[in-house]
Order: C-alpha cells, then structure tokens, then sequence
C-alpha cells in the first residue's frame, strides 16, 4: 500500500483518540455510575474502540517510513496499549473475569470479532532483531560445544539376526501372494455371476430408438452435470475463494503484500539512518551560523538585567545556578500559579512593612475561617465518602496513558494534521523540524557557556564595587552556605536503602548465561506465533450472561487474554513501567489444551529469553539450601539483564502439593519458599513475567497456588466452532486437500471432547506420505479419522466440570459468585 494510505490510517486514529479524550478528560469531573452493567457497557465500549485505534496505530507505525512521524506514532502507541491494558483491569474488577464478552457492542457499532481482533506490535521483535540474532547464535554455539543430547542417544538400534529377517520376508511374501490368490479367486466369482445373470435374462428386446434415447439422456445429463462444475469452479476462482490452477504461492496478492511491506521496512531503516546523520550534521551548522549571534544576544540581555536590577535594588543580582537552571529562570516565562504565587508574597511583604496589626489579625481571622470552613467541607466531603462506601458507584481510576495520549494528539494537531508534504513524495526526514529542535539544544549550550562569561563578569562588577564601598567578607558567607547545602545532599544520598546481596558479582553476565544453558535451564524455543493458536469467538456470550448462566471461554479469548497479560506488557518498556504490574500467569486447563504451545508464543512475539523451572527439569541440579539460592539469584538475575524473559514452571501444582508420592524423585516442594519471594521481589522496571501451567490444580493447595500466581486463566476444550477452523487448518498443515468428499462439519461434531494435541496426531497418523500421493486418485474422507481419534481418551465433561468447580473457588471465582448473589438478591426484592 501507498503512503498515503498508512497517513490516512494514522489521521482515522487520531479523529477517534480526539474524539475519546473528550470522554477521558471531561470538563467537570463525571459522577459515579452505581449501575454495574451499565458502567461495563460504558467502559467496554471504550475499550473496544481503543482496540480499532490499535490496530490503526500499528499498521500505520509499522509500514510509515517517515522517521520523525514514527516518533510520534510511537508515542501514541504505546500510550494506547497502555490504556487498553488499564481498561482491562477495570473490565475485570466489574465482571470479576479474566474472559469478557462484547457480542451486543459489536452489534451496534456494525462491527465483526475480526475487526477487534488483537495485534501483536512487530516491532517487539523488529526493533530487536540484531540482538535476538546474536543471541540466537551465542545458544547456538553453547549447544554445540555441548554436544549431542542424551535423549538422541537412548534410542538404540538393536541388530537383527538372519533367521528373524528371513522369516519377516516369508511372512510378507505369504501375506502377498494370499492377496493376489484372494484377489483372483474374486474375479472368477465375480464374471460367473455375470454370465449367470446374462442367461437368466435371455435376448434383449429393447427396440434401437429406445436404447438410443436412453444413452442420450444420459450421456446429456452427465456432459451437463460436467459444464456445471467446470463453471461453479471457474466462478469461484473468478471471485477469489479457490486458487487459480497454475498459481504458486509467490503470484498470490498476500505474497506480493508481504514482500511490499519488508521492502517498506528496509526503507525505514534507511531513512532513520539518513535521519540520524541529520541530526549531526544540522546542529554542527546552526552552531557555526547561529551560535556567535545566540551568544552575544544573551549577553547582551544578561547585562541589561544587571542594569535593571541594580537601577531596581541598587545592587547587583546574584546570579542562578546551574543546578536552578542558570540564566533561561530569569527569562523564563511564568504560569500563572507561579504569578499567583508570587503576587502573594509580595503582598505579605508590604503587609510586613507598614506594619499594620489590625488589619493582619483581620487577615489572619479570615483565614481561620476559611480553614474552618474547608474542614467542615471537608467534613461533609468525608461523611459523602462514607456513604460512597456503603454504595459506592464506579468510576474509573486515574490513567497514567491519558497524559501520554493526550501529548501525541497534541503533537500530531499542531505539526503533522496539515503539514504540507507535496515536494517529499520519498518521506525523508523533515530538516525545517530537525532545526527547531536542534536550536533549543544549541541555545542550551551556548548558554552554559554565556553564563560561565557572565558569571565570572558580575564577580568582576561586584568586587569593583565592593572596593569602592569597602564592603567585605560577604562572599565567604554565602559560599559557606552553599557547602553546606551540599553536604546535606550527600548525606540523603548515604540513606539509600541496601541492595541485596549479588551472589555472583565477580562473574559476567555472559558466563551467568553459559552455564544456564549448560545446565539446562536457559532453553531454546520453539518459533511459535500466537496467531498459530487456532480458536474462533465465542458468538453466544453475553447472551449465555444475560441469562445467568457462566460460559465456558473459547479458545480466542483464552488467546486474547494471554496476549494482553503476557505480550503487550513484556514488549514494551514504556507499557510495562507504567502500566498495571502482572508479574505471574497460571494457565491451567486439560491434557492438549495448548498450554505450553502458549508459552512458546509470548517468548517468540516478544523475543523473550525461556527458563524452564520446572521440577523435573531442576531435579539434582544445584543442590542443597544454598545451591537453590544461587540457582533462583542466577536465573533472575540473567533474566532481568536479558529481558525481556519468561521464567517457565511446568506442572505448577507440584510445588504446593499437599502430599508428595514417596515415588516422585523430583522434589517437586524445592521452589515452595523460593519462588513467592521472587516474584514478590519484580519491580516495574522488570520485563520478567512467571508462566506457570498446571492439568491438575485441585490436587494442590489453593491458597498458596493462587498466592503466588497473580492471573489464573482457564483454557477449556475447543468448542464446535473451533475444531471446525482447527480440523481445516490442521488437514492442510498436513498437505491434506480438502474436497466436496470431505465433510469437515460432521467431524467436527462428533470430535467434541478431543484437544487440539489430539486432532493433530489424528491428522498425522492418517496423512502419511503414501496417504498424500493417493490423494488425487483417492480423496481424503472424513471417516478416515475416527479410526486414530478411537484410540485416544478424549477429555470427558466431568473433567471440564471439575476444572470449572475449582476456578469458581479462586478468589476472582468467589468475588464473582458473590456479586452474582447479589445481583439475584436484588432482582428478588
């Protein structure tokens, strides 16, 4: 797509933020909404559309090729996953569930689930591919110098012996010719009965006219049948559903788009290189051209105000510090807060001065008043609180994104709206806007350096008065404060709290990641991308709510939700600083359900480090009290320096079994401590997030298993709309064709029960390389399926429910148990 195109994008984004930060920032303060469902729909509508600007932003940032609107762009994107990330929280204090539904809001903004589909920003990774390379290639190297691993190795070929072989032939060779024998045996029965049915019948006695009518008639109906499916077919290809017969995969129009948008970002990079010589280049100029002219116009002005002062005071100023900013606080211009501020210690000065006691008891009456009157306001304010608390009403917290929004649409409406870009059709750097702010920048050194000049010229002014008046001694005072000023800097600087302990300060962090790889912890992951977690909307959610009744999340909301607690946070680190700290997931749901496959995803969307925690994995490793220490300070340690990074924990019930099998040897209790003061110990700064994944969460103890995971979402079984998508999908992964013969929509019914990691082996066993040769003479059919999937337990309702029980005992499952109470009590009254 054009230029043009990604701008208009960017300018449809803007129209609606505009229109959404009028909502955001209201002229009076808005009143709290004490209807629940009607504060959902309120803040779920804007989050629906902050979505749209989402997906506006990212095309747009990540195609535009102008480096000075990527700045902007960038901005405002991150302020705007930042604000869905804060909307998310709300939605789920309101509905107390990880899983939302929006069937009746798309509705009536005429909108489909695709339209509000969640993206992954590309420049998680792009950004980044250089180190991601390098560090690829490191593990790369440390595994090879490893060697091959143990596991390749324990599958060893036994030798098989001459009589076996000789047997094994005898066996196949009998078996074919019992076929053949069979096969002809057959055929012999077969043409008897023919020539028995022939007898039976005797002569024909059919006229010729009539045989040949009939031959017509059918000869017709077929060569019609025959044209009528030549033409279906030619007026599918014609609108686009069936590919052309001789079309490969690079003639396809999604090819061509996608190598059109890798050509735009190799544009990008050579825009931002010429953008960053720019930068360089212009402010060495301004410096040679403007600089002498800045410098003596301030001079010029610095003198003048020691004029004005001294004619003013009669002595000269003291001149501002460096730390105050120098010369630009004389110059600065004022808010009015600070006007107001300073009008009124001017007037308590010449209160001071003409000494009138009267009239300042008078003022200082008022005043005593006034403050009682703000406490009794405060008073009635606080007895409001009260009963805010009683019914309180909700109201949406304060955004930290709204200011950073608010800041870009600013941007975008004074320099970008109506900028006229007619002679850069090539979307190079701006060089009118580079000067602007390079200018400021020159200022600001020539500045030091006038008032270094300065400085030293009113010391040289006020000595040669000083002599004149005989005045001494003044100087040692003030520069006697000012050191001691800065001792009482210092001494608050020596009451930082203590850093922890670093166990491995005499050790690189390269050396620190070597021996992780080494042992195992540090992983290499597989290239997984979340939109390979195949799952279609749940179309009956809010319908299923509307009527009390809890539905069970499909898998594209599970998808969603993992994106938004484990992508988007992680993939930015202005997101993650400001944006509401989640610091562990549970993904817990039954065998296959594609937990760990969603683990891979956000290392390979975010370009984040894998350590694999889990039990099995750390058995014998480290050993003893202070092995386990060294272990979880190396593991974090590497991680926080190498983020963005998932600490991985498979089977998280283990560590908080209530009693270990005496047959387990992997200590499964060893993170029990541990792992909760770790993860207690993540800041903001940290782009570190724990992904436990559990298949049985009710055998463990609840408390601790939800104290220390702080999102606990539930994967379920795929619905009927999502193994119809998977079965298509999965069939074609496996150079399946799919064909009238294939009836994907039965299947799809009577797989209920059946994981995605089921269906898959199903599609293996039967897609062999002999299967997908035959597959012209003999098209692939559904029953051909149900064969593999018999042998396979599928997971049984009473499995889901027993998952759907333990989730409603979670403090987020109790929360909403307890408001669905109270909803059915006051429908009651």
């Amino acid at each position: 797509m054009s230029h043009d195109t990604y701008n208009t994008l960017w300018k449809q984004a803007h129209t609606a933020i505009t229109d959404l930060l009028e909502i955001e920032q209201p002229e009076e303060p808005p009143k709290p909404e004490r209807d629940r469902l009607t504060a959902f729909q309120n803040v779920a509508t804007m989050y629906v559309k902050y979505i749209q600007i989402f997906r506006k932003l990212e095309s747009s940032y990540d195609q535009i090729v102008h480096p000075q609107k990527r700045r902007v762009l960038r901005h405002v994107l991150d302020g705007t996953i930042g604000r869905i990330l804060e909307l998310k929280g709300e939605l789920t204090g309101l509905e107390f569930s990880e899983f939302h539904y929006f069937d009746d809001i798309l509705s009536d903004l005429k909108l489909t689930p695709n339209d509000i589909e969640m993206p992954i920003p590309k420049y998680f990774t792009l950004e980044r591919s250089k180190v991601l390379k390098d560090r690829e290639k490191l593990l790369g190297q440390i595994l090879a110098k490893m060697g091959p691993q143990d596991k390749d190795m324990k599958e060893e070929e036994k030798p098989m012996s001459l009589e076996e072989s000789i047997r094994i032939i005898q066996v196949h060779e009998r078996a074919r010719q019992g076929r053949l024998r069979a096969k002809f045996m057959r055929e012999i029965r077969m043409q008897e009965e023919r020539e028995r049915q022939a007898a039976n019948r005797g002569a024909p006695t059919i006229e010729p006219d009539t045989a040949a009518i009939r031959i017509q008639k059918v000869w017709k109906g077929f060569a019609q049948r025959k044209r009528t499916k030549r033409e279906r077919e030619e007026e599918m290809m014609f609108i686009g559903m069936t590919p052309l017969p001789g079309q490969t995969v690079k003639n396809t129009p999604q090819y061509l788009a996608t190598k059109t948008e890798s050509a735009r970002r190799v544009t990008q990079e050579e825009h931002e290189r010429e953008y960053q010589q720019a930068l360089v280049t212009i402010k060495e100029k301004l410096r040679e051209v403007e600089g002498p002219e800045m410098k003596e116009s301030m001079q010029d002005q610095i003198r003048q105000w020691f004029i004005e002062v001294r004619d003013a005071t009669g002595k000269f100023p003291d001149y501002p510090d460096e730390d105050e900013g120098g010369s630009a606080m004389i110059f600065k211009e004022k808010t009015p807060e600070e006007v107001e501020a300073e009008m009124a210690a001017k007037a308590e000065e010449k209160g001071k001065k003409k000494g009138k006691k009267g009239k300042k008891g008078k003022k200082s009456g008022k005043k005593e008043k006034k403050g009682k009157k703000g406490k009794k306001g405060k008073g009635k304010k606080g007895k409001g609180d009260d009963e805010e608390e009683e019914e309180p009403g909700f109201k949406l917290a304060p955004s930290e994104f709204v200011p950073a929004l608010s800041e870009g649409n600013t941007s975008y409406q004074g320099v970008w709206k109506e900028r006229d870009e007619m002679d850069n059709f090539s979307q190079k750097h701006d060089a009118e806007l580079i000067k602007e702010d390079k200018r400021k920048e020159v200022e600001t050194e020539v500045r030091l350096q006038v008032d270094e000049l300065m400085r030293e010229e009113l010391k040289n002014l006020k000595a040669a008065v000083e002599r004149d008046k005989g005045k001494k001694g003044k100087k040692g005072k003030k520069s006697g404060k000012k050191k001691k000023k800065k001792g009482k800097k210092s001494g608050k600087k020596g009451k930082k709290g203590k850093k922890e302990k670093d166990l491995t300060a005499d050790r690189t962090i390269e050396s620190l990641y070597e021996e992780l790889v080494q042992e195992g912890i540090l992983v290499r992951c597989p290239k997984v991308h979340m939109s390979d977690y195949l799952g279609e909307y749940s179309y009956l959610g809010t319908t299923l709510r509307t009527a009390n009744i809890e539905p069970m999340p499909s898998l594209h909301d599970v998808r969603r939700v993992v994106t938004e607690y484990g992508v988007l946070p992680i993939g930015s680190q202005a997101v993650h600083e400001k944006a509401p700290l989640v610091k562990s997931l549970l993904l817990t749901g039954p065998r296959g359900t594609g937990k760990k496959m969603l683990v891979h995803a956000i290392c390979t969307e975010t370009g984040a480090n894998l350590f694999d925690l889990t039990c099995t994995n750390i058995a014998g490793k480290y050993p003893g009290k202070s092995g386990l220490a060294m272990m979880m300070h190396m593991v974090f340690k590497v991680a926080r320096q190498l983020q963005p990074s998932v600490i991985f924990i498979g089977d998280a019930e283990k560590t908080f079994l209530k009693k270990v099998p005496k047959t387990d040897p992997s200590d499964p209790k060893r993170l029990k401590k541990d792992l909760p003061k770790a993860i207690k110990g993540m800041k903001a700064e940290d782009r570190v997030v724990v992904v436990g994944t559990s298949r049985q969460p009710f055998d463990c103890e609840l408390k601790a298993l939800t104290g220390c995971y702080q999102k606990i979402i539930l994967i379920p079984r795929p619905d009927y709309a999502s193994r119809f998508l998977m079965w298509r999908s999965m069939i074609q992964k496996g150079q399946g064709i799919l064909t009238n013969h294939m009836d994907v929509s039965s299947l799809s019914k009577v797989t209920d029960g059946y994981t995605p990691a089921q269906m898959w082996t199903a599609v293996q066993q039967v897609l062999t390389d002999r299967r997908i040769q035959q597959l012209s003479k003999r098209p692939l059919m559904s029953v051909e399926f149900i064969s593999p999937l018999a042998r396979i337990d599928p997971i049984y309702k009473e499995e889901e429910e027993a998952f759907k029980s333990w989730n409603e005992k979670t403090p987020l499952g109790k929360k909403r148990a307890k408001a669905a109470k109270g909803d059915d009590e006051e429908d009651g009254g």
